[in-house]
């Protein structure tokens, strides 16, 4: 008889896995993670997430976000709200044009539609992102792969926001265009795209959270990648305590359209007790 054919055996060959690692999971609690880049009682966050998956979590104001690409070949889709003001979200279109901009970095701020910081980039050694072509959808992964469902073998990044989305309280109506992280693309003179793909294994990216936020994470291949596969590795996240950017912080006063929009969030969460 099998070990698991009795309720009793079920229960103690699921208990023996107690402990058990996988390439691609949260470890519980986060400052069990190898080699940690900060105290290790500082982590909040350690997961690594499989290709073809999403993750998502709520973190403070002033903690810091690193994704890294271990093995060259993962594209993080990110999408961030306000939390517990979910109506105040990530605007690309504003992350763009407001700080004259179509390309991800260090020293870029990821604006609301309030003209807030939700994030900042503090670090980055990549250098190949995307804030103009957004996630891959459900038709799009079936015309090209057979299936974009999120049970399927080649999820749609949208399909998986669907999901962390409703696990936060949000709905599909809540998910605006999101950016990407690992694979980038350059606009070519002609105005057309060039998929510019991966630096490589290793490239890592920082951001910091300047308002309390709710993160979405979507770990699926680029929409312009034009592979004929569905290649999609593990994307390494991991968050610590830290300090939100202040007015002695050189990003502050990077540029005039920051220093506003840094302003509009110290104002409004001044106004809420929260600064």
């Amino acid at each position: 008889m099998a070990a698991t054919a009795t309720t009793y055996g079920a229960r103690a060959h699921a208990r023996a896995q107690e402990g058990a690692r996988a390439e691609a999971m949260p470890v519980v609690p986060a400052r069990d993670w190898p080699d940690p880049p900060c105290e290790a009682g500082h982590l909040v966050w350690a997961e690594t997430v499989a290709g073809g998956n999403y993750t998502h979590r709520v973190l403070a104001r002033g903690t810091e976000l690193r994704l890294t690409d271990p093995h060259g070949d993962a594209c993080a889709h990110l999408l961030l709200y306000a939390d517990g003001r979910p109506w105040e979200r990530l605007n690309v279109a504003d992350t763009v044009k407001v700080q004259w901009n179509a390309y991800l970095g260090e020293g870029v701020l990821l604006l609301s539609d309030q003209g807030r910081v939700l994030a900042s980039v503090v670090a980055d050694t990549s250098g190949r992102h995307d804030a103009l072509c957004g996630t891959s959808t459900l038709v799009r992964n079936t015309e090209r792969y057979g299936d974009g469902s999120p049970q399927s073998p080649s999820p749609a990044g949208r399909e998986l926001f669907k999901l962390a989305a409703a696990k936060n309280g949000l709905e599909p109506r809540d998910l605006p265009p999101s950016l990407s992280f690992f694979q980038g693309v350059r606009v070519r003179e002609d105005g057309t795209l060039d998929f510019t793909g991966s630096a490589g294994p290793g490239g890592s990216v920082t951001l910091r959270a300047e308002q309390d936020v709710t993160v979405l994470i979507a770990n699926v291949p680029h929409p312009a990648d034009d592979r004929p596969h569905y290649v999609s590795s593990p994307l390494e996240v991991l968050a610590w305590r830290a300090a939100p950017t202040g007015p002695d912080d050189p990003l502050w006063d990077a540029t005039p359209e920051g220093r506003r929009a840094f302003l509009n969030t110290a104002e409004f969460l001044a106004a809420r007790g929260l600064a």
